[in-house]
């Protein structure tokens, strides 16, 4: 059994936040879709579309008005999100919000860096809650991600994992597995590590792709400093230290590992890699 609620969603037109937004409205939850700039909705879908932007708090009030429950995107690119997010969760919960569910990452637990801060303040603040810990999207290779760029450019993946293995997921299946952590009686009040069926190398990454375009694809391995610099150019170096970190700990095992959280949580197995690629080549196609 589940409840009907109107849920703020943060981040309402990125990766995940767009498939939340989607799927709570298909099953007749309203909606506030929070985005730094307000986009017009289908109404009839009982979504509305607010403006919020994370450093401007007098955009806060707007959308919290109405709302029970939040999908928590963090400020994007924030070594230290728990400076902005946490006055805000404090103020969400005095708007009379009673659950909160935070995106956060597989790499990062409570008390981590980053996310974990506010991972690790969450139950404190809110008696519902739940910590989505994803690995590594599969959708950080398709569209217009520096991996997908090289894929298309010269036929190569770079990072610094090595022979790292990652459990790959569709933004798809964490939507999912967000919406049933929103909208059940229960919320799960715990995180939820979310992967996809099958640990894969960049290397077992390219051999697919390989495969299923019939153009070379190749992995291409960076050291640390060399992803930390190329990432330095485009982005801060503390923020470029933090993901070629991440990087470093996929070579050293990290993020070998799947989970039963999809299955669990929704009742169908996480979308295999192979099939996800499948599924955007012939979206590319058409």
């Amino acid at each position: 059994m589940t409840t009907i609620g109107t849920t703020l969603v943060i981040g309402a037109t990125g990766t995940t936040g767009s498939r939340v937004v989607s799927r709570l409205a298909a099953r007749g939850h309203g909606v506030k879709a929070a985005s730094r700039r307000a986009t017009a909705v289908d109404d009839a879908r009982s979504v509305r579309s607010v403006r919020f932007d994370w450093d401007d708090p007098t955009t806060y009030d707007d959308a919290l008005t109405g709302v029970d429950r939040v999908y928590l995107i963090p400020p994007l690119g924030s070594t230290e999100p728990a400076a902005i997010m946490l006055p805000f969760l404090e103020r969400a919960r005095a708007a009379g919000v009673r659950r909160a569910v935070l995106l956060s990452s597989s790499a990062i637990p409570a008390g981590g860096p980053a996310t974990g801060q506010v991972h690790q303040a969450l139950p404190g603040l809110f008696d519902e809650w739940a910590v989505l810990r994803p690995s590594w999207f599969m959708q950080n290779l398709t569209g217009d991600t520096p991996h997908a760029r090289s894929i298309a450019a010269d036929g190569t993946i770079l990072t610094a994992t090595g022979e790292g293995r990652v459990g790959f997921v569709d933004a798809d299946d964490i939507a999912a597995v967000a919406v049933h952590a929103l909208t059940d009686e229960q919320a799960p009040n715990t995180d939820l590590v979310i992967t996809g069926p099958e640990a894969l190398s960049y290397g077992d990454i390219a051999a697919v792709l390989t495969r299923l375009t019939g153009r070379q694809v190749t992995h291409h391995p960076l050291t640390y400093e060399q992803l930390r610099d190329r990432l330095a150019a485009a982005i801060p170096a503390e923020y470029a230290a933090l993901l070629a970190g991440l990087d470093r700990a996929i070579a050293d095992g990290a993020e070998d590992r799947t989970t039963d959280t999809v299955q669990r949580l929704t009742g169908r197995p996480p979308r295999a890699f192979r099939a996800f690629a499948e599924r955007e080549l012939t979206r590319s196609a058409g």
